[in-house]
Parts: structure tokens; sequence; C-alpha cells
């Protein structure tokens, strides 16, 4: 009876010690994820909405013209009258894209007609851009964005790959004047709305 009573309290107390090492496992496991996270949201740039003011230098980084010639955002608006338009598509020559950058060739005139730039916007290579704006006889360049760094500052990345089709509109100060996702008429009609409201309140002012 000695030696029973003696291994009971032997095997005892090394039970405790194993649940606490158990709860402080998984308490560890449950803090990491949380950390990520936190971590995560405070390093990832916020994507703007209408309304806001962004800072163009290095908004978007480097990206190129179908002819390999680097530009930045920074550098279209500039070279532009009153801002810059840029509708983003998932890939060269495919049926949806081809539809949406010839309606946005069949409404140049129009939709430029308050002194937006147009640009084509998409992850294909210099080559692919210049074939697809060739075959198509497009009036406005087509940007080249390999590694998605203006498409994703826009908000337009998928993940893990892709490209959101949608439309940006931004002006000389840097204020966003049109920032959605839609189809390859809805982006064309969207600026084609924005613009006519602009021209609406021109007259106005000329009166």
């Amino acid at each position: 009876m000695a030696v029973l009573r003696k291994r009971k309290p032997a095997a005892q107390p090394a039970e405790p010690p194993a649940k606490v090492a158990k709860t402080t496992a998984k308490a560890k496991a449950k803090a990491t994820p949380t950390q990520k996270k936190t971590g995560s949201t405070r390093t990832s740039k916020k994507v703007p909405v209408v309304g806001d003011v962004i800072d163009l230098d290095d908004f978007g980084g480097e990206i190129s013209t179908e002819e390999g010639t680097p530009t930045t955002l920074k550098s279209l608006v500039e070279e532009s009258k009153s801002g810059v338009v840029l509708f983003t598509y998932p890939r060269a020559s495919t049926p949806g894209c081809t539809k949406q950058v010839c309606l946005f060739r069949d409404g140049y005139t129009e939709l430029t007609s308050t002194g937006l730039s147009i640009f084509g916007l998409s992850t294909d290579s210099p080559k692919a851009n210049a074939n697809f704006k060739s075959k198509q006889n497009l009036p406005y360049p087509l940007l080249c964005d390999p590694s998605a760094t203006l498409i994703g500052a826009l908000g337009f990345k998928k993940v893990p790959k892709g490209t959101t089709r949608g439309v940006f509109v931004v002006d000389k100060s840097g204020k966003v004047l049109l920032l959605a996702p839609g189809s390859p008429a809805g982006t064309v009609e969207a600026v084609g709305k924005l613009v006519e409201e602009e021209e609406e309140e021109g007259e106005e002012e000329g009166k």
C-alpha cells in the first residue's frame, strides 16, 4: 500500500504542466495570425476613392508605353490638358478587351473633348499591346504594367493574379474623379457621363 501511495502523488503533478504547455502552444498559435494580419494592414497602401487627392509622386511606380518608353502616372497627368483616363483590361486581343478598346476608339473625340487624355492599361508586354493597338487602329496609347504596380495601386489587381476591368480618372491636381470596375461598355459610359457633366459645368460658368 505504501508503494501505491507514493506512485499516485508522483503521477498527479505531472498532468497540470502538460495542460499548461498545450494551452500556451494554442495561445501562441492563435496570436501569430493576428499579429501577421495587423502587420500586413499597417504596411498595405490604401486604395483611393472618388474625391481623394492622391500624391502623384511614385503613385503606381514606373510603367511603359506599348513602344517600351518608360513613364509614370505623374508624367501622364502633367502632359495632359485636364487629366487622365486609365481603363484597365485583363488581356490584349481577347474578345471583351477588344470590344472595350474599340468602344474607347469610337468615342475618342467626344471623350477627350474636355482635355482628358485616354490610355489603356494592362499587364501585357509592349509587343502584345503594340500589336493590339495596330490591329485595332487605336488613337491612344496602351500602357504596360507587367508587375501590376499601378493596377494594384488602383485596386484592380486580382489575387493571386489577373486584372479587374475598370476605369480611373484623375485631374491635374491629383483629384480622383472616377474609380470603378465595369464592363467593356460600362467603363466607356462612365467616362462619357463624367465628360458630359464637365461640359455642363463649363457652360454654366460661361453664362
